[in-house]
């Protein structure tokens, strides 16, 4: 495997991690309006996502830092192109995260609902965003043969962005719902269990479909089995969750993204950013890489870095691994 694939692979994991654990974090939001009709229920709501959803962003950071460093091509005609979308997701992530700390400035009911909210809105922008950037950059953009844009500033936000949205909209909701069911005990539980058992099959059909149009599109015989494995992992999510088995309805959950992502990344390669002007405009991983010099550089980096970073993650989720239980005589700040 030369450089320039691994590094291809390295991207599509990073991106698949950030979805994987920011995307309960967005659904757990999302949701605060739903579920979260008690304060104690809306805090409690919070208190599971209170020591990772900030750590869980750097998966963001690390997947757009890996794209400039590795393949720059592909960053600057990506970022261009869709800046709306970006420009968006920032401003939903920087909200949210203002809200997280300004929600327990006062405690009155008014303050607590307001920035309840800002948190949903938030998280809400910043999954809807990313969702529209990566649709968008999977079935096409207008790029000419340089890879700058072609047309005005809405010209790369057709339907690909919508269902991409959509897609990794819905998605979030009922994976938040299903990280609530593993997270928390008593009504909150069941509300959270109750909600992904109506809504996962239904959530998962955007995110199925634009799979299923890439593959169509550039796939290949293991593109096909994975997304088989997808829509698989949808039933098996459905059934365990349905029958209380809440850790193994969540595991299901996730194998559907990973699944459906590696779908998505396989049957792109090894095009970056396909172009809706003409096939030949499409920018490879070849087209957009750095030299091998530096890729052998950025590997060993990684190779020392990743490892650590790993680790203090894994070993946060382990230490904060319990169920929660409302506690409404108080409440206590949920940043990390």
């Amino acid at each position: 495997m030369d450089l320039q694939t691994l590094w291809f692979i390295a991207v599509a994991v990073l991106w698949t991690g950030f979805l994987l654990l920011e995307g309960f974090d967005f659904g757990v939001a999302a949701l605060l309006p739903v579920l979260g009709r008690r304060a104690a229920d809306r805090h409690l709501m919070l208190r599971t996502i209170g020591p990772v959803w900030d750590g869980n962003e750097v998966w963001l950071i690390t997947a757009a830092g890996a794209v400039f460093a590795a393949f720059p091509g592909w960053y600057a005609t990506w970022l261009p192109a869709l800046y709306l979308p970006f420009v968006l997701v920032l401003f939903g992530l920087i909200i949210r995260a203002v809200a997280f700390e300004w929600r327990h400035a006062h405690h009155t009911a008014a303050w607590d609902t307001t920035w309840t909210h800002v948190i949903t809105a938030g998280s809400l922008i910043a999954a809807l965003g990313v969702g529209a950037a990566l649709g968008a950059t999977t079935l096409g953009l207008p790029i000419d043969a340089d890879g700058t844009r072609v047309g005005g500033a809405f010209s790369g936000l057709g339907w690909p962005a919508l269902l991409g949205a959509v897609a990794v909209g819905a998605f979030s909701v009922v994976h938040g719902a299903m990280f609530l069911a593993l997270k928390t005990d008593g009504p909150v539980r069941e509300a959270a269990r109750r909600f992904a058992v109506r809504w996962a099959p239904i959530a998962a059909v955007p995110l199925l479909g634009w799979a299923g149009v890439v593959h169509l599109r550039y796939g290949t015989p293991a593109t096909a089995v994975l997304w088989l494995v997808a829509a698989l992992a949808v039933v098996v999510a459905w059934a365990r969750i349905r029958v209380g088995r809440e850790g193994q309805g969540f595991a299901a959950w996730g194998t559907v993204l990973v699944a459906a992502a590696a779908t998505l990344f396989g049957a792109a390669y090894p095009v970056v950013v396909p172009s809706t002007v003409d096939r030949a405009f499409d920018l490879t991983v070849a087209q957009a890489s750095v030299s091998d010099y530096t890729l052998t550089v950025m590997t060993w980096a990684a190779a020392v870095g990743l490892p650590v970073v790993l680790a203090y993650q894994a070993w946060t989720y382990w230490v904060f691994r319990r169920r929660l239980t409302a506690e409404p005589q108080h409440e206590e700040p949920v940043h990390a």
